[in-house]
């Protein structure tokens, strides 16, 4: 019932109560409705849902009442009870109901155990290319029912934007990194490296000097973390970049090295290093390195299935990468 207001003069106030407009259904007693249904009685439906007929009975006569309507026909004896036509038109909401409950409980027992659902992980790009496919191969191996979606950016706010707003289940970040809003985990460390054309000026050397680098005029990237941080890794050390060509494409980068236009400064996890027509060699001395890092959202709003992945993160990276100097622990 709902209750409204109605002015019958200045001073006086009535209430008027108004009937419900819209029935209220427990699911206990669509359950009961579909039971019944299926096993053509009370006791039948009683057994099946581990009710006494008795209880079975009041379940159908509460729906009835609040449907306003009658659902089955009883006739008595050993016949089995019918759907009336209103019965078959609510009984038909009611499995759809029902199916939905059911599957919202194995959604959730999928989401709670992390071999179902989705993941949404941030990354960037020499890690979409040397990191994160071993991860997401090793990943379906154990979860094939999860669904994963990768972003890509190069530059870690908008990563670390994705985690705190719950956009990202889990990302990488190239460190260092700090943000208290999120936890994070330090995979290793990727050191820079000189990639040269294969020459063999380059090709006797066992080093490579970061002004050497910067005199033969430098091919880099526009944008992001990794210019930023080589760029005020050679201020601190009174060099001025010379860029002589620049791309956001590592694989662009390394083509123009290869064809003589230049030298490159990159993290040696972007670089091909199978690339015949390449020399890498280490910086000496070397630039400080940057750390690859994985941003999780704090415990109680992390996806369990990014639990077992940054597991499976620190597996691959303990493989691919340097020792981390430092790190913080789930």
């Amino acid at each position: 019932m709902s209750i409204v207001f109605a002015y019958t003069s200045p001073v006086t106030l009535e209430y008027v109560a108004l009937p419900s407009a819209e029935p209220s259904f427990e699911t206990r007693h669509l359950a009961a409705l579909r039971a019944v249904a299926e096993e053509g009685s009370f006791r039948g439906a009683a057994a099946v849902l581990g009710y006494s007929q008795a209880a079975i009975s009041q379940q159908i006569s509460a729906l009835e009442a609040r449907a306003g309507v009658t659902l089955f026909t009883r006739p008595g004896g050993p016949k089995p009870v019918a759907l009336t036509p209103a019965g078959r038109v609510l009984l038909r909401h009611a499995a759809a109901v029902l199916d939905r409950l059911d599957q919202a409980r194995r959604d959730l027992d999928d989401l709670a155990s992390g071999t179902a659902g989705r993941l949404t992980v941030g990354t960037f790009q020499s890690v979409s290319v040397e990191l994160l496919p071993q991860i997401v191969g090793r990943v379906r191996l154990e979860s094939p029912n999860l669904q994963m979606r990768a972003v890509e950016e190069e530059d870690n706010l908008p990563l670390q934007q994705g985690i705190n707003d719950g956009e990202l289940d889990v990302s990488f970040l190239a460190g260092p990194v700090s943000d208290t809003g999120i936890d994070l985990i330090e995979l290793g460390i990727d050191p820079f490296v000189a990639v040269l054309p294969r020459t063999p000026e380059f090709e006797s050397r066992s080093s490579f000097t970061a002004d050497a680098a910067v005199a033969t005029g430098l091919v880099g990237e526009h944008r992001g973390n990794t210019r930023t941080h080589i760029e005020q890794s050679l201020r601190a050390r009174g060099l001025t970049p010379r860029y002589v060509f620049r791309t956001d494409d590592n694989g662009a980068m390394q083509a123009m090295v290869r064809n003589g236009m230049g030298a490159a400064i990159m993290p040696q996890l972007a670089v091909d290093a199978s690339d015949p027509g390449i020399v890498v060699l280490p910086l000496d001395p070397p630039l400080p390195p940057r750390s690859i890092v994985l941003g999780l959202p704090k415990p109680g709003l992390r996806a369990p299935a990014a639990e077992r992945f940054a597991e499976i993160a620190r597996e691959v990276g303990r493989e691919r990468l340097q020792p981390p100097a430092s790190g913080v622990s789930l």
